[in-house]
């Protein structure tokens, strides 16, 4: 190796970032991550395991491709960002990860010295107008789990490692330190103890707790099971297709829903609402499921209500309403199973039967509409989506970015397997992001972003698609466009039905007629680019798309819908 060898507070970070088994360190740059690039460097030089680095173009970006990442995997990883305005500048990201609980290492910097001291300057940018009063861990501390400044060299590797340990426990979610730019130049000694970061314990569900549940089952008579995110982990999809089969009891994904939490050809899969089970259920099992109904208040009125969650009550909700009669707080996968393995399924036969004939009429409707869109002279939503369904491979992975056309989205694609769908939580503007971080982590699985085209405006468009080009990381970007923030106009409608805005045909807020063509920004990237209005060519368009994706090129297809 050559070049002299600096043991500094990089080389602390980095070693801290390989006891927490970090896979990627995504970051965008900023002049106090010297010390950092150095370590890696030496790493890079010494062929030396450890996580590997990320340059990209956005905050936002470099955040998003963590999140992505990490749903797939469950891991952890590390983000760098740019002192407090990076930071600001990829809040939005942070706190999608904070919804999601999808744990991340999130660092920035400050000045503690201006020029001050002898030993050490570490620019005048940082007296200018880099620093912020109360520091940048300040600024997080609302939209993270954690947030914390590392004092010095002496506390940098274990505070990371420790701050790692949080992020990891329930509820999971991302933490911030700030680590000054001084800290990070200053020289580091070793740990007396490295060693690499245990795992967080299970949480086992006791006895008594399972039993209670199969008691209050079986004095039900209509039950039902509502979840949001039970499938983050494959175990509780499987454990939750067991429980369901094993007590008769239909699975309802609310409009909250975030991932595929079950198979929807299943069924005993009855779709986003909860319907006439509101008047007629007696018992209802919040299985990962913070915001069950709206309005909070607006519970099936005869049913007792228990829930099966790690974390019940989300300290990130700023209000949230369970209405619980009681809480089981064990491991999900486990507690279903221990209950499934009590059931008699041969007692359950006939309400097995009963929610399947409502979940093939359910189905029915569906085809009833997607054959309806094949007659319209324009694209349809439903027509898309069944489309997209029939062009893709089955090992895809969808992440939806839609927000009028997440519904449709949700009940026309199908999976049976658990991480084959994603929503994007938080602001918009992370789509394609979180999509990127996907792919790295399903490198052989064909990834779609549904997005719609106020959404895709609201993303990082350029720097986001030079990273999948830079990264080997084709997707397919598959926009539904109205040509308008379809669902601005729908909330003004909800407030002012009879308003000015209506009668004078007014749509402020809400027009967005002047965009480029959306898919003529993958052309610098060499990328596959077209834009469908007919729908007689909506299936060769999605095919040659496919095919560009499958031959290592990402894809845009931009398609006008009827609405």
């Amino acid at each position: 190796m050559t070049g002299r060898i600096y043991q500094d507070g990089g080389e602390g970070l980095l070693e801290a970032f390989r006891d927490l088994r970090v896979d990627y360190v995504f970051s965008s740059p900023g002049s106090e991550w010297a010390p950092l690039w150095e370590a890696v460097a030496r790493q890079a030089e010494a062929g030396a395991p450890g996580p590997r680095y990320i340059d990209l173009w956005h905050e936002t970006l470099a955040v998003d491709m963590a999140i992505g990442y990490g749903l797939v995997t469950g891991r952890m990883q590390a983000v760098l960002l740019h002192a407090a305005p990076g930071l600001l500048q990829g809040a939005c990201g942070i706190h999608g990860a904070l919804l999601a609980e999808v744990p991340m290492l999130v660092f920035s910097s400050e000045a503690n010295s201006y020029g001050e001291r002898e030993s050490v300057d570490p620019g005048s940018q940082w007296y200018r107008n880099l620093s912020i009063v109360g520091g940048p861990h300040g600024l997080a501390a609302p939209f993270v789990k954690w947030s914390n400044q590392i004092p010095g060299i002496e506390t940098l590797y274990e505070m990371v490692k420790r701050a790692g340990e949080i992020s990891q426990r329930q509820p999971r979610g991302p933490v911030y330190l700030n680590a000054p730019v001084e800290v990070l130049l200053e020289e580091w000694k070793p740990s007396p103890f490295p060693m690499q970061v245990a795992p967080p314990a299970r949480k086992i569900s006791p006895q008594e707790d399972i039993d209670a549940l199969v008691e209050a089952i079986r004095a039900a008579r209509e039950p039902v099971i509502m979840t949001e995110s039970a499938g983050r982990d494959p175990e509780g999809f499987h454990a939750l297709v067991q429980f369901a089969e094993a007590f008769g009891i239909p699975v309802i994904e609310p409009q909250s829903t975030v991932c595929g939490n079950f198979p929807k050809e299943h069924p005993l899969y009855l779709g986003n609402e909860i319907g006439a089970l509101r008047d007629t259920a007696d018992l209802v099992l919040l299985v990962a499921c913070r915001a069950p109904w709206y309005a909070p208040s607006n519970k099936p009125a005869q049913a007792r209500t228990i829930v099966i969650d790690p974390v019940p009550q989300r300290p990130q909700s700023v209000y949230q309403v369970l209405f619980a009669d009681r809480y089981i707080e064990g491991e999900i996968a486990d507690t279903l199973r221990r209950a499934a393995e009590q059931a008699a399924p041969a007692d359950h036969a006939s309400r097995r039967a009963r929610h399947a004939e409502t979940h093939k009429a359910q189905r029915e409707r569906i085809a009833r509409a997607e054959a309806a869109a094949k007659d319209s002279p324009r694209i349809t939503a439903p027509g898309l989506v069944a489309a997209l369904r029939e062009a893709v491979p089955d090992d895809t992975i969808f992440v939806d970015e839609t927000i009028t056309h997440s519904r449709i989205v949700q009940q026309h694609l199908s999976w049976d397997e658990p991480h084959r769908y994603f929503y994007v939580q938080g602001g918009l503007g992370q789509g394609i992001g979180v999509a990127l971080g996907v792919k790295l982590a399903a490198p052989q699985s064909f990834v779609v972003l549904t997005v719609g085209d106020g959404s895709l405006l609201y993303n990082p468009i350029v720097q986001a698609l030079a990273a999948s080009r830079n990264n080997d990381l084709p997707v397919l970007i598959l926009v539904f466009n109205n040509r308008k923030y379809l669902s601005m106009h729908y909330n003004h409608m909800r407030f002012y039905p009879d308003g000015v805005t209506k009668a004078g045909g007014y749509e402020y807020g809400v027009d967005l007629s002047g965009q480029p063509p959306l898919e003529a920004f993958g052309e610098p990237f060499g990328m596959h680019c077209a834009a469908v209005s007919d729908p007689a060519e909506l299936e060769r368009a999605l095919a040659d798309a496919v095919a560009a994706v499958q031959g290592g090129r990402s894809a845009i297809l931009n398609v006008m819908l009827e609405k």
